[in-house]
């Protein structure tokens, strides 16, 4: 299942990415009124797709750094059955 996550993550950022190479030329930022209005919300949607999709990506623990955390919050909550 983590693999899984990470592949779509990295096709995510991919594709991504492919939207912005192609848009990035047609935007005018300079442009006024609502074109350039347009073209700062869609480069700003478009730079958070690409943050989320790296953090998702970098920042996803394991499976096995699951299993000692899950671990290891066992033993606080036995510790705190205990006191």
């Amino acid at each position: 299942m983590d693999d899984l996550n990470k592949n779509r993550y990295l096709i995510c950022l991919l594709a991504s990415g492919m939207l912005l190479y192609y848009a990035v030329p047609r935007l005018s930022i300079s442009a006024g009124g609502t074109e350039g209005l347009f073209s700062l919300f869609w480069l700003a949607l478009a730079l958070m797709v690409i943050a989320g999709n790296l953090t998702g990506l970098l920042y996803t623990p394991s499976k096995k750094k699951r299993q000692q955390l899950s671990k290891s919050q066992r033993k606080r909550i036995k510790a705190r059955f205990y006191q």
